[in-house]
């Protein structure tokens, strides 16, 4: 293919063909005129993804899509490869979830407004809400000898002010995927300090990601399944 290139550059008499060391060289550069793409849509959400497949709406000619789920967060369609090994990337679904950063430092009324507003409902975050929501003063203390546990000043009755221990580690369900899949549950360490301040730490190595990678294949197989059944969509994760 490349001699067949070269010697038809020479034909029109732009270029030459010299041999060096048993390798053949042409004097002018040769560019690759590669396969036509198309632009990727983006969407923001799984079913809408789902959608676009099963519609069939760009017919390319190749019958078969392959679906990868690269992260909690985003999902991209594509064909098999062209004649040039490049890939036709027909959709990409991006989740769109809201703003919590772990590791920083919030003062108690926004920690409170981000659990209830990031996270979803459970035993431990409703637990953490009567702490952080009661506080009623700034100083928070370390107690026992295990280097972990706090304490705080907090009301826990209609005129009464006690010691409450900090809650930690919590288990709690940010969300952190699309929506349409159950939000992974992980362990988080959960410290405060005078001012008061709070913030979470992530604490399961990032084995919710996997979770959540798992619910988003089983969400989209369920979605896609006449699709799969024929042949025409692969998943992988």
């Amino acid at each position: 293919m490349i001699k067949e290139a070269l010697q038809y550059i020479v034909n029109l008499g732009t270029a030459e063909v010299q041999t060096v060391g048993n390798q053949d060289y042409s004097t002018q550069p040769l560019h690759l005129i590669k396969e036509a793409t198309p632009d990727q849509l983006e969407v923001r959400s799984l079913s809408g993804l789902a959608e676009y497949l099963i519609s069939n709406f760009d017919d390319d000619g190749f019958e078969k899509r392959m679906v990868h789920v690269v992260s909690p967060t985003e999902v991209v369609a594509f064909s098999p490869f062209n004649g040039n090994y490049n890939r036709n990337e027909y959709i990409q679904a991006k989740a769109m979830v809201p703003s919590f950063h772990f590791d920083r430092w919030y003062d108690a009324e926004e920690f409170n407004i981000k659990l209830q507003s990031a996270f979803v409902k459970n035993e431990d975050r409703d637990i953490m809400l009567k702490v952080v929501g009661n506080i009623k003063e700034e100083n928070v203390r370390q107690i026992g000898d295990d280097g972990v546990s706090q304490a705080v000043q907090a009301k826990v009755g209609v005129a009464t002010v006690a010691t409450v221990q900090v809650p930690n580690p919590v288990v709690l369900a940010p969300y952190r995927t699309f929506v349409e899949v159950e939000q992974p549950e992980s362990d988080f360490i959960f410290r405060m300090q005078n001012g008061p301040r709070c913030t979470l730490f992530e604490a399961d190595g990032g084995a919710w990601k996997l979770a959540a990678m798992k619910n988003i294949k089983e969400y989209l197989e369920q979605a896609l399944k006449t699709e799969i059944e024929n042949g025409k969509v692969v998943i992988i994760a």
